[in-house]
């Protein structure tokens, strides 16, 4: 019951990637998170390799997901 309000419940890291790429595009998403994985030659699996292993990247990319939904 505790994940009823969360909007990230039942999203995997590789959705909200996909996500916000088809919402903002790769360079407009490296201007809102300035991490190279978005700014320099981005794909979805060089990404989700970063972001899952750097907290504080993936904290980012969560909370730009959710100001964007």
């Amino acid at each position: 019951m505790e994940q009823l309000n969360n909007p990230l419940h039942g999203k995997t890291l590789e959705y909200i990637v996909e996500y916000l790429v088809s919402y903002y595009g790769w360079e407009e998403l490296g201007n809102k998170i300035r991490i190279n994985c978005f700014r320099k030659d981005p794909s979805i699996k060089s990404s989700l390799k970063f972001l899952r292993r750097t907290q504080w990247a993936r904290d980012k990319v969560e909370k730009l997901y959710i100001d964007t939904i």
